[in-house]
């Protein structure tokens, strides 16, 4: 915390470190030039600053965004405010990653916006950058936003999803409620506003964050719109997409909103709702009625390297690269395996025999979702580097064993959301953050 100390006393560091960021020379000690930098600096988040030209950058994207959409815009100060808080906790993310040793490379990065490219039905990242600039947007900045999001993603997974407990008597109880509900199951595409409470709040700051919540409540009963209440007020990533959640299925829904959602036509909010990480107000748009899905198991194989202090992300991947050219050129995937693989179906020739959904992580699920049979591809997630081969795949019956599988899933998807928001508290909580909007304005 020496970096921050200092900023606080002497704001000419942080405009030295705002220069720093921009690229350009440090100013010289002149005060009246000092002002006109210092003036630029919005915000301290522990040893790096937030400029106002970044905040401004980042407003025009969300503004036209919400555009976009047709949410209607909030006021421009609450706006603001909003976009700062973001950027706070983008950047406190950042920090944290370069302190644990997390980074995504450029070819790792390549990969991943490839793969968004492709989703979007575009070939070549040339196309799909032709297209982002089209539209305006700044492709090196759209490059550094996923870069964030990977970050991010993979922070949730070592923070809060790998440390997850979901014990014996939370399935059999959410499979016993699941059991009252009947067969069926009904998805529902829900919005949301969340203002969080910091860990330890006093009694005046819960205060505060029920009082924002209660006039939010108010401003939707009176007729605003529900996109442009979350923008301006909730705390949740996804604010400013007018809160959209999308799709989820009941089953994945935590108990406390199914209480209140079972009872709403669409268009219509639930009351002020209390969890761990805050005050909620859900608001159903449509609801439908979704059969018991049918699973698909897929018989897989895989080759992993690790990555560690030692072997970095793109030695894992050169590594695996070279072991997938050489089963390419003719050699036998399960001597491969036996050979270098890092994880203990090694010994199997990486067989992992019949899997069903979310048996695996995120990340390796999503790639061997995509291979057909005899297909390979290489993917990555917090253990690192996947070389994954689907063998074939089948319809089958749910067991017993897989109900209580897809049980777990679904309790994860909902606590791994509240554990995240706790851990995101604690994370500020730590930080140091000063605050220069108020006297720019």
């Amino acid at each position: 915390m020496l970096c921050a100390a200092l900023f606080a006393l002497n704001p000419a560091y942080a405009a030295d470190a705002a220069q720093e960021k921009s690229g350009k020379a440090a100013p010289s000690r002149d005060p009246q030039k000092q002002v006109a930098v210092i003036d630029s600096v919005v915000a301290v988040v522990n040893d790096d600053v937030i400029t106002r030209q970044e905040l401004n950058e980042r407003l025009d994207d969300v503004v036209r965004q919400l555009r976009k959409q047709g949410t209607p815009l909030p006021e421009a100060d609450v706006l603001e405010k909003q976009m700062l808080e973001r950027m706070i906790n983008d950047m406190l993310q950042v920090q944290f990653a370069k302190e644990s040793g997390i980074r995504v490379d450029d070819a790792q990065l390549d990969m991943s916006i490839t793969r968004i490219a492709q989703q979007n039905n575009f070939p070549s990242i040339s196309e799909f950058r032709a297209k982002l600039e089209s539209e305006g947007v700044d492709y090196k900045k759209f490059r550094e936003e996923i870069r964030g999001e990977i970050i991010s993603t993979r922070l949730r997974e070592r923070e809060v999803e790998s440390k997850l407990v979901i014990g014996d008597s939370e399935v059999d109880s959410y499979l016993a409620n699941k059991a009252k509900l009947g067969g069926g199951i009904e998805e529902y595409h829900l919005a949301h506003i969340l203002v969080t409470v910091p860990e330890r709040a006093s009694a005046e700051k819960i205060q505060a964050a029920k009082d924002k919540i209660d006039l939010a409540l108010r401003q939707l009963q009176g007729g605003a719109d529900f996109a442009q209440v979350a923008a301006g007020v909730s705390d949740a990533k996804d604010a400013l997409k007018g809160g959209d959640l999308g799709w989820r299925p009941g089953d994945r829904i935590p108990p406390l909103f199914m209480a209140e959602l079972q009872h709403l036509k669409p268009g219509q909010n639930t009351p002020v709702l209390r969890s761990p990480s805050g005050f909620h107000i859900m608001r159903l748009i449509e609801k439908r009625s979704g059969g018991e899905p049918q699973v698909v198991q897929t018989h897989a194989r895989h080759i992993l390297i690790k990555t560690s202090e030692i072997v970095s992300e793109s030695e894992a991947r050169s590594r695996l690269l070279e072991i997938k050219q050489r089963i390419e050129s003719g050699a036998n995937f399960a001597e491969q395996a036996k050979r270098y693989s890092q994880d203990g179906s090694a010994q199997q020739g990486g067989d992992l025999d019949w899997l069903s959904p979310g048996q695996t992580v995120p990340e390796f699920e999503e790639a061997m979702d995509r291979l057909q049979p005899g297909m390979m591809a290489m993917a990555q997630s917090q253990f690192g580097w996947h070389l994954i081969q689907v063998l074939e795949r089948r319809n089958a019956d749910i067991s017993e064993q897989q109900k209580r599988q897809q049980a777990r899933v679904a309790i994860g998807t909902f606590k791994s959301d509240e554990l995240y928001q706790d851990w995101l508290r604690q994370l500020r909580d730590r930080a140091f953050v000063e605050y220069r909007l108020e006297e720019h304005n």
